[in-house]
């Protein structure tokens, strides 16, 4: 899962698609009978195994797997030959992005006395030592009127993308900037992107920002150091890994689509066994599944690269897809992060918080098996890419996340069988109740909203 940096223009969903769906939808209530009994989850429940998705995880966590590095090559040929030996037709799509290499030293002073930050992915080099001015939340209106020239700004996180605190700031001259986190522990994100625009960008904790802010607030002058040295933007290759299963029901099929993503790079530094090795897993373990099942409607499942540089790997397929393609796809439903121990439940987010086509057969499996789920908004991974087609799209995710997110602690041994087995056998039943031969009918089952925070 990406850090935060910007979402995608919401578009309205298209209007319900041509086949055999009949789908409850608000506001005017449906009455459905209920068309996937208990044996038809069975076929999914007692196919699914735990140890193919744990050994899985076991190699793709071998080492961090960061956008067009090597190692995350070798993932995807090994997801590509594990997809093959299911009998799927595979596309290794390619393509190219500006990668960002670490800067190889970050400095922080607050005079003289040197503080931890962590520069944002993106920033640009920078050796500067000025005056802090602090501008709330880096908005244009709270720039607006303040002499930056020459400055440092400090800048609290929230209401907007990071890439455009730096954006309002640098306008106003400054020569660097310093974000403090609007909740507890280390700031590493994103702007995004290369940009001309940028200044150096690093991150602090809220203790430290909030100190800071208060003391500039009541008058006191402060100087500041921001250096970032050995950061370089070079143009990398990365790839999305895609296995379709045509429909095999014969005269029965459907022209409609489902996808099931995951991506399948990390973080650096982070073996990623649980962002998103666990996503990457249980999306190899449905094909497995799926690949003995009949089906009446087409199915992709799809790893994507360069998910943590920006979701580019997603917005690269979907950019691809035709009209054709994008009116027929029902449903999206993305993996990310649904393994660890130490992670909080089970919930679906959809972009704009509203119950679509994915979260309702989500609902429906899931009251069949092992207890309703919420839905939620939140985006920060390939969902989004697919929202702003008006496809139905959710992302399947335990949340809040685990304390050792996006960190070298993101390891084998923090993984749960259990979980793994509870996200497969849901997420099947409710693709398998789309896609098994026969009309699609969807219970109607009361879900609530919650309003759970993805990080604590």
């Amino acid at each position: 899962m990406h850090k935060p940096f910007s979402f995608l223009s919401t578009i309205l969903a298209a209007s319900l698609l041509a086949g055999s769906t009949v789908y409850a939808a608000p506001p005017a209530p449906i009455q459905h009978e209920h068309t996937a009994p208990a044996h038809a989850d069975h076929q999914i429940t007692k196919r699914t195994d735990a140890e193919n998705m744990y050994n899985t995880i076991q190699f793709l966590s071998q080492a961090p797997r960061v956008a067009g590095s090597p190692e995350e090559l070798k993932a995807v040929r090994y997801i590509e030959q594990q997809f093959k030996s299911y009998g799927y037709h595979v596309e290794v799509q390619p393509f190219q992005f500006e990668g960002y290499t670490a800067p190889s030293e970050v400095t922080l002073k607050i005079g003289t006395e040197k503080k931890e930050g962590e520069a944002f992915t993106y920033s640009p080099n920078s050796d500067v030592t000025a005056e802090l001015v602090y501008v709330g939340l880096g908005t244009t209106a709270d720039v607006a009127g303040k002499d930056l020239n020459g400055k440092i700004a400090l800048i609290q996180r929230g209401n907007i993308s990071f890439a455009d605190k730096v954006r309002n700031a640098a306008k106003q001259g400054a020569k660097a900037v310093i974000i403090y986190n609007n909740t507890d522990g280390k700031l590493n994100g994103t702007l995004g992107g290369s940009d001309a625009s940028f200044v150096a960008a690093v991150g602090i904790t809220k203790q430290e920002g909030d100190a800071l802010a208060a003391n500039l607030r009541a008058g006191e002058k402060i100087t500041a150091t921001v250096k970032v040295a050995g950061a370089e933007v070079k143009t990398l290759t990365s790839h999305n890994v895609i296995a379709t299963k045509k429909p095999d029901a014969n005269k029965k099929n459907t022209n409609d689509i489902i996808i099931i993503g995951s991506h399948h790079d990390s973080v650096e530094k982070a073996p990623g066994a649980n962002d998103d090795a666990s996503g990457v897993a249980v999306t190899l373990e449905l094909a497995r599944v799926m690949s003995k099942l009949k089906t009446d409607t087409e199915l992709r499942f799809i790893t994507f690269g360069a998910e943590e540089n920006g979701l580019i790997g997603s917005k690269k397929y979907a950019a691809s897809l035709s009209e054709d393609e994008i009116k027929r796809t029902i449903g999206m439903f993305q993996l990310d992060m649904v393994g660890s121990k130490d992670a909080g439940d089970l919930i679906m987010y959809t972009i704009d918080g509203k119950k679509n086509r994915v979260t309702d057969l989500g609902a429906a499996a899931s009251s069949r098996l092992s207890g309703v789920l919420p839905y939620g908004q939140e985006g920060r991974s390939d969902h989004e890419s697919f929202h702003a087609l008006g496809i139905p799209a959710a992302l399947f995710i335990h949340a809040p996340v685990e304390p050792w997110y996006h960190t070298p602690n993101d390891t084998l041994d923090k993984i749960s069988k259990e979980k793994l087995g509870n996200v497969a056998d849901i997420v099947g039943s409710a693709v398998y109740q789309a896609a098994r031969p026969g009309e699609l009918v969807i219970e109607p089952i009361d879900y609530p909203r919650r309003n759970v925070e993805l990080q604590n």
